[in-house]
C-alpha cells in the first residue's frame, strides 16, 4: 500500500532518503505506540517503578488482573459492554433511518431539524447533565424511572447528532437512479433501503461505527448520573474511584485501564476497511 504523507516522503529515493524515512516512521511509532506499549507491559508487571521504562515485564504476573477482578472490575466491564452494545445498535438504527428521511424526503421543518442536531452537538455534557437526570427520574407521558437501570445509560445515547449528519451526507450522494431502478423492478421502499441504499452505505457505517463506540464507551457523567450504585457503574467510573482508592496498586490500575483500552482497539481493527473508506471516500462508487 503506498504511503502518502504531507513530507512528500513518498518521493523521496536513494539511501540516504530511505535511512530518513525509517527515523521518521520509527519517531512517529515510538510517540503513539510507545504509551500504549507501555501500558501492555505494565499491567503485567509485578514490581512497578513509574520512573523506569521496560520492554518486558521484569517480574511477569496475571496477579495485576486478578487483583482486578477482586475489585469488581469485570463486572464494570460487563456494564461497559452492555450499555455499548445495545446504545450503539440502537444509535445506528436511529441513524441510518433519520438520514434516510433528511437524505430522501422533502418535508416542511428540515432545516430546522437540521439546526436542532447541530445544537446538540454544541451544547456540551455538563450543560443538559442537570435537565437530563430530571428527564430519566421521571420520563414524560411515561412516568418512568430510568434512573439505576441500563435503560437510563443506553436511551440518551441512541440518538447522537454527528451518525445522523455524516449517514445524511453519505446517503444524498447514493444515485436516485437506483432507487428509481429498483422501483421499476417492484422493490418496495423499505427493500429498496435494504438492498440498494443501505449496502452502498458501508463506509458510512464503519465511520459512524467507530465514532460511535468510542463516544458511548467513554461516556462518564451519564452513568455517573443514572448508576446510585456501584454494581451500575461502568469502567470510566470504575477507573476513577480506582485511582482514588490508596489501598489499589498501580498495577492493578494499569491493568483496568488495559481492559479499557483494548475494546476501543478491537472496533477500530474490525470496522478499519469500511472506516477508513468512510473518511477518504468524496462520492458512492458502485
Amino acid at each position: 500500500m503506498k504511503f502518502d504523507s504531507a513530507l512528500g516522503l513518498e518521493m523521496r529515493r536513494g539511501p540516504l532518503a530511505v535511512l530518513f524515512k525509517i527515523v521518521i516512521y520509527a519517531g512517529m511509532v515510538l510517540i503513539f505506540a510507545g504509551p500504549l506499549f507501555g501500558l501492555l507491559v505494565s499491567a503485567f508487571n509485578k514490581t512497578l517503578d513509574p520512573t523506569s521504562f521496560s520492554f518486558w515485564p521484569d517480574e511477569f504476573t496475571l496477579d495485576n488482573f486478578v487483583q482486578a477482578g477482586n475489585r469488581n472490575v469485570y463486572l464494570y466491564l460487563f456494564n461497559s459492554f452492555v450499555v455499548v452494545g445495545f446504545g450503539l445498535l440502537l444509535q445506528v438504527l436511529v441513524s441510518v433511518f433519520a438520514a434516510y428521511s433528511l437524505a430522501r424526503k422533502k418535508f416542511k421543518g428540515m432545516s430546522l431539524v437540521m439546526l436542532i442536531m447541530l445544537a446538540t452537538m454544541m451544547l456540551p455534557e455538563e450543560i443538559i447533565a442537570i435537565p437530563l437526570s430530571l428527564v430519566l427520574a421521571d420520563m414524560p407521558l411515561l412516568n418512568v424511572n430510568l434512573i439505576g437501570t441500563y435503560a437510563g445509560m443506553i436511551l440518551p445515547v441512541g440518538a447522537w447528532g454527528f451518525s445522523i449528519l455524516v449517514m445524511t451526507e453519505f446517503m444524498k450522494e447514493v444515485p436516485v437512479e437506483l432507487e428509481e431502478s429498483a422501483r421499476l423492478d417492484g422493490a418496495g421502499e423499505l427493500r429498496t433501503f435494504f438492498t440498494i441504499i443501505l449496502p452502498l452505505c458501508r463506509p458510512a457505517l464503519g465511520v459512524i461505527g467507530v465514532f460511535g463506540f468510542t463516544m458511548i464507551w467513554d461516556q462518564y457523567l451519564l452513568p455517573l448520573i443514572v448508576a446510585p450504585e456501584s454494581d451500575m457503574w461502568t469502567l470510566p467510573i470504575a477507573l476513577r474511584s480506582l485511582r482514588g482508592d490508596e489501598e489499589v496498586g498501580l498495577g492493578v490500575l494499569l491493568a483496568a485501564t488495559l481492559l479499557a483500552l483494548l475494546p476501543s482497539i478491537i472496533a477500530f481493527l474490525a470496522f478499519q476497511k469500511q472506516f477508513m473508506r468512510g473518511l477518504t471516500s468524496g462520492a458512492v462508487k458502485g
